[in-house]
């Protein structure tokens, strides 16, 4: 299921440990746990999933309140840190790119970064034109969310988040 990054911004918003699971390797089951509290069916549709999250009442936000605590506690119940494990797929992912000497990553993330500052200077330069401009924006928004995937790739999300990992290292 792919999910916009304004569906997972709001999500995290309200539920932050729901949230955190819908980037790492427990989405599907964060989603479905979502799915179900907003539309009353675990199966949902990502177009169903983005509506319902855009038109939630007090009432459903309060429903995704508990479905977080109760996912958390869950999880800790398993034994699972969900943040760990997904600073551990970023780390795996970075071991991986250094032992098998792969580029496909950084091809990647220069032409990600040049698609998005290009498409942002036309937009910036020429504004949005009449035909294709809601393509544009579409394009500008993804270009964007991939960038902010490959800036926190390669450079972390924040000094509060590498001071995070180094408390964690320290009782690994």
């Amino acid at each position: 299921m792919n999910l916009s990054d304004t569906f997972k911004q709001i999500v995290g918003a309200v539920a932050p440990v729901l949230g955190t699971a819908l980037g790492g390797p427990l989405g599907g089951a964060a989603a479905s746990s979502i799915a179900t509290a907003l539309l009353g069916k675990p199966d949902a549709t990502t177009a169903e999933l983005e509506t319902a999250i855009k038109t939630a009442t007090p009432e459903q936000l309060a429903e995704l309140k508990k479905l977080d605590y109760d996912f958390k506690i869950k999880m800790e119940e398993m034994g699972l840190d969900l943040e760990r494990l997904n600073q551990q797929g970023i780390a795996d992912a970075r071991a991986r790119e250094v032992a098998v000497k792969d580029k496909l990553p950084a091809w990647l993330a220069g032409g990600i970064t040049l698609g998005y500052l290009g498409v942002l200077f036309f937009m910036l330069q020429y504004g949005v034109p009449a035909n294709g401009g809601e393509a544009l924006l579409v394009m500008l928004g993804a270009l964007g969310g991939a960038w902010g995937s490959v800036v926190t790739y390669y450079f972390g999300s924040s000094a509060g988040s590498a001071a995070k990992n180094e408390l964690l290292r320290g009782r690994a």
